[in-house]
């Protein structure tokens, strides 16, 4: 019987170990090439991503609902403090006394503005600190308030106050309308400044007395002729006593541009704010 001496055709090599010998050649000439183009691989990967998960972590602006006098310039520079600082701004320039007495905050608590954030109220320069803070602890509250217009609260600090800061609160107000401190802010002194003593006294008809009103001098800018004032109620304009900013079209005594002495004065509204007029000293 014949024996068959022709040779098995030697078998194909599976195309997988052909894929292992290279990647395990590769690896053991090259494993520092290997490696490299792998951290490379991972880092491109990690830029492209980057500009999505920025976008992604920027915060969402808060909302705030704002009523305000049209012509209230603090108020405005409030509502600009607030949107620098992580809120989103949508404005009634209707006045707040309605919304204010409808919320139910006492008119002792009152200023020039009144918001709605997060469910609570916001009256007054209130820093946006505080408000956020509000937002985080979440008290039983109706919410916060500035009463009156503080030199140096947020909207009342420009360059005009030489960077003073009288002391003031602000105050937790609850929904029986009791309040407590929530945040004190101590008292700042401010630069010094030119006084303009060239002024002289006011001339012309005396205005009705019960038209009068009266205040402390807090501050008097010759260059932008304005003046701040403390004032007590002003019954002309239904306005409760706060701190002011007056523009001045007449000459002012030097005895009243005198930061701390106290004034008489005519408060009028015309289409540009608020305008002090007849200003002279008030003689105790």
């Amino acid at each position: 019987m014949a024996t068959d001496t022709r040779t098995a055709p030697e078998a194909a090599p599976h195309p997988a170990s052909s894929i292992e010998r290279t990647h395990s050649m590769n690896h053991t000439a090259h494993p520092t090439s290997s490696r490299r183009a792998w951290l490379a691989s991972v880092l491109c990967t990690a830029a492209a991503g980057m500009p999505w998960l920025a976008h992604a972590a920027r915060p969402v602006p808060i909302a705030i609902e704002v009523w305000k006098d049209p012509n209230c310039g603090c108020c405005k520079d409030w509502v600009d403090h607030m949107q620098a600082n992580g809120f989103q701004a949508t404005v009634h320039d209707t006045g707040n006394a309605a919304v204010r007495e409808k919320l139910g905050l006492p008119q002792k608590l009152g200023s020039c503005h009144t918001a709605l954030v997060g469910g609570y109220l916001v009256e007054g320069h209130v820093p946006a600190a505080d408000v956020q803070r509000l937002l985080r602890d979440k008290p039983r509250a109706l919410g916060l308030a500035v009463p009156g217009m503080p030199v140096g609260s947020p909207g009342m600090d420009g360059a005009f106050y030489g960077g003073r800061r009288d002391a003031h609160d602000v105050l937790l107000v609850a929904r029986d309308g009791s309040a407590r401190v929530f945040t004190s802010y101590s008292a700042q002194p401010a630069a010094a400044g030119p006084a303009d003593h060239g002024a002289t006294a006011n001339t012309g008809s005396a205005p009705r007395a019960a038209d009068l009103g009266e205040g402390e001098v807090v501050r008097w800018d010759a260059a932008t002729r304005r003046i701040t004032l403390r004032h007590g109620e002003l019954r002309n304009l239904d306005m409760p006593p706060m701190t002011m900013v007056f523009r001045v079209r007449e000459a002012v005594p030097a005895a009243a541009q005198v930061p701390g002495s106290r004034v008489r004065f005519l408060a009028e509204r015309d289409a540009g704010g608020f305008v002090a007029s007849r200003i002279d000293p008030a003689h105790p």
